[in-house]
């Protein structure tokens, strides 16, 4: 199984089931799977995941920060503390507030992800609309993640799909530069 654009939970259930785990066992015991899984990623994590960040990203985030309106969020199959230390050491821990994004601690099934999403980021309960959502992502998970909410999605081909790949999304950079044209002209 290929863990691009999967959830740790979902990554976490594989392993479990392929050593004999069953299903209802792993349920029962989601919590402490959750936790065991982030206390050995922090105790793994580097100290520094700034050589890991893509050319581009952190002033693209800028950007996208002092655009009026604009709201960022994270939505990633980690589960939270794993994507917050992830971010921390990576030196872009700013511009993703608590309490926004979704993530795989939320649901084990990515296409619950932007749904959550949109509820945090919403006022007086009623989510952020769909038609100023956009995901964007890597993975054909990650798009279909999107679709699966009705939300718009950009695809950068940076990670291991290439732009055939990513074709189903909106639109596809090679970059982060590249993405900050495609987001600008989709605005």
């Amino acid at each position: 199984m290929a863990p691009a654009g999967r959830t740790d939970g979902e990554i976490a259930r594989s392993l479990l089931l392929q050593a004999g785990i069953s299903a209802l066992t792993i349920d029962e015991r989601a919590d402490d799977v959750r936790e065991q899984c982030c206390r050995a990623y922090a105790d793994l994590c580097p100290t520094s995941l700034a050589d890991r960040v893509l050319p581009g990203v952190p002033a693209l985030l800028a950007w996208l920060t002092e655009r009026e309106g604009m709201r960022l969020a994270l939505v990633t199959g980690n589960y939270e503390p794993v994507a917050r230390l992830k971010l921390k050491r990576a030196g872009l821990g700013r511009y993703f507030p608590a309490g926004q994004g979704a993530f795989g601690s939320d649901a084990e099934d990515r296409a619950a992800l932007p749904g959550i999403a949109r509820r945090r980021a919403g006022m007086a309960g009623v989510s952020f609309s769909r038609h100023e959502t956009i995901v964007i992502g890597d993975t054909p998970r990650d798009i279909a993640c999107a679709r699966a909410d009705g939300v718009r999605c950009f695809a950068v081909a940076t990670g291991p799909f290439g732009a055939d790949e990513l074709r189903d999304a909106d639109g596809v950079a090679a970059d982060a530069h590249g993405l900050r044209q495609v987001i600008a002209d989709a605005l």
